[in-house]
């Protein structure tokens, strides 16, 4: 049994209830509680503002390169992570992660290869502790080319 507590104390309090399998008793516990909570702003949006082809020698013809420049807004990430799908995106092919440093303002290149020609559906999110965000693209790479 518990009693109603005499102290007149307005601060919240916390009971929790848990039963004995045994005996088929309760156990009450009364007492106070505190959080804190803290508010980051994290990572609110990501663009891709530009794709470009990036020439390859002839040596270097099985896989084209792309560039994608990339901003965002909010803090800065640490990672960014490439998933490369079919053109529904539904169907992955690759994905690529790697550790970033941006020190001022968020503006990133990210090179990507393609092993071969085609349309694909590009996911890149950036991340830091806290917060991701993603942007989306399609690309056709035809050769050494992208539009």
């Amino acid at each position: 049994t518990t009693e109603p507590s005499s102290d007149s104390d307005s601060s919240p309090t916390a009971e929790s209830v848990e039963d004995n399998p045994d005996g088929g008793c309760h156990i009450y516990r009364n007492g106070y509680y505190g959080s804190s909570i803290a508010v980051v702003e994290g990572i609110l949006e990501v663009n891709i503002i530009q794709m470009t082809s990036i020439q390859t020698t002839e040596s270097q013809a099985e896989n084209s390169l792309v560039d994608f420049v990339v901003t965002c807004q909010g803090s800065l990430p640490t990672d960014v992570c490439t998933v490369v799908s079919d053109p529904t995106c539904q169907m992955s092919k690759s994905m690529v992660c790697d550790p970033i440093v941006v020190t001022d303002e968020c503006l990133l290149t990210v090179r990507r290869a393609f092993e071969e020609p085609g349309t694909y559906c590009i996911n890149i999110t950036l991340g830091d502790d806290t917060s991701q965000a993603l942007a989306s693209a399609l690309i056709s790479v035809n050769g050494g080319e992208s539009t």
